[in-house]
């Protein structure tokens, strides 16, 4: 057993639990994450900065830790809170435990509290704050704690995370793009009107892909077969991306890798800007399109980066918005933004496309939302709505080149339910590219 941990929440909440990796004190924003896979991805996302996190699924740690699937350079979050941390990882791609991790950051963490009923007291209550702490404190200073507990901020978390000087992004991952990837299937079915079943697709699919990963289908030609096809079809892509030259500007808010990789693999050459990167700056580049990436904090801490957002937003250029980029993008078109009560964090929230009225599981980790009755009729129209509770999941800004979501298409929750979304930001900046060079 472990040394002893505490849990102070801001309404004077105890809870004792198990010291994991580092030792040292922090105060931050309780929030829970319902993920059940991800842990380490969730580790690394720059958009937990200056929260601990509260794990609902019981066990984590479970496949250890393989450092190719953190989402940046280091973890951000300020401490790790779960019912209980794996000792013994199976997976032969893990590197090391998810103990020795955090203690290698000087992360906190503590196992052993009922994260159910954590769980429960911030639905119930909303996010609150609280002290990580190993010091047995007593009744009366605790007290004595609660107004500092409740005064914490997360403040200017973004100019934290966001990278300190412009650079390429040319990490591509080990992994090509995934079957459904390739093609854009959901909005190549309609375009085409495909999605039909008949005797050579009688499942429906664009093109009739099957996965080659498929695990009913593991050893059998089916599979062999589809696995050719998805490398034959991997050649075509790299074939197709060779020729296309498109640069994107992504402004980095806290991005997540797989954003970037998510470009590369589409054959974009991708630029990413500090937070604080002026619009004419980014302008002067001529880049075929703008990426806002997704971040940490109350967007409306961000004056002057909502100030530049507007600059982008009059621009021809077009523009891709994902989570805090979403949210900084309806602020700067005249929008509002409001806090949830304790948000949408995890890999399972389904979200309605409100044009085809398809549902997608989608990945998400934010505590605010667009107010989409902020924006008038004639600026953006919704575009995603969150089935669970209705808020809005994205928006398309109506006589401009620029549409946001606020959940993560780079993300892997369906698997690759909402990667179309690439696609699409893909084939915007080659028409108005080609619309220019027709001029």
């Amino acid at each position: 057993m472990g040394s002893a941990a505490y849990l102070i929440l801001e309404d004077g909440t105890l809870l004792k639990g198990e010291s994991v990796g580092s030792r040292r004190e922090v105060i931050s924003e309780i929030v829970f994450n319902t993920s059940m896979t991800g842990y380490l991805e969730v580790l690394t996302d720059p958009s937990y900065a200056g929260q601990a996190v509260v794990m609902t699924y019981p066990l984590i740690g479970n496949y250890g830790v393989s450092f190719e699937d953190m989402e940046s350079s280091r973890p951000w979050l300020s401490a790790f809170i779960a019912r209980e941390f794996s000792r013994i990882p199976s997976n032969f791609r893990s590197e090391d435990t998810i103990q020795n991790f955090l203690t290698r950051y000087d992360i906190p963490g503590i196992s052993g509290i009922d994260t159910r009923a954590l769980t429960k007291t911030l639905r119930n209550r909303g996010t609150m704050n609280g002290m990580i702490t190993t010091r047995d404190y007593s009744q009366e200073e605790i007290r004595e704690l609660l107004p500092r507990i409740k005064a914490y901020r997360t403040g200017d978390v973004v100019s934290r995370v966001s990278c300190r000087e412009k650079y390429e992004f040319t990490d591509s991952g080990m992994n090509v793009p995934w079957p459904n990837l390739v093609g854009s299937r959901v909005e190549l079915e309609e375009e085409a009107g495909n999605g039909r079943r008949t005797e050579k697709n009688p499942a429906g699919t664009a093109d009739g892909i099957i996965s080659a990963d498929d695990p009913a289908l593991a050893g059998t030609p089916i599979a062999q077969k589809a696995a050719d096809e998805r490398e034959q079809a991997y050649v075509r892509l790299s074939e197709k991306a060779a020729r296309r030259h498109l640069h994107v500007a992504v402004m980095d808010f806290g991005m997540k890798r797989n954003i970037g990789r998510s470009l590369v693999h589409r054959g974009c050459r991708v630029t990413v800007y500090p937070a604080w990167t002026t619009a004419d700056e980014i302008l002067a580049e001529q880049p075929d399109g703008i990426m806002l990436s997704n971040g940490p904090g109350d967007p409306k801490d961000c004056g002057e980066i909502i100030h530049q957002v507007r600059k982008l937003y009059e621009s021809d250029v077009p523009v891709f918005a994902i989570c805090l980029g979403h949210q900084l993008m309806a602020l700067a078109a005249g929008g509002d933004t409001y806090k949830l009560k304790y948000g949408h964090r995890g890999g399972n929230h389904p979200v309605k496309d409100l044009k085809t009225g398809r549902v997608y599981i989608s990945s998400q980790n934010h505590g605010y939302a667009v107010d989409e009755k902020s924006l008038g009729a004639d600026v953006a129209r919704p575009a995603f709505r969150n089935v669970n509770d209705g808020t809005n999941e994205g928006m398309t800004y109506l006589g401009k080149n620029i549409f946001t979501v606020q959940f993560h298409p780079e993300a892997c929750p369906g698997p690759q339910d909402s990667g179309y979304l690439f696609d699409r930001f893909v084939r915007m900046m080659e028409r108005v590219k080609s619309e220019k060079e027709g001029d």
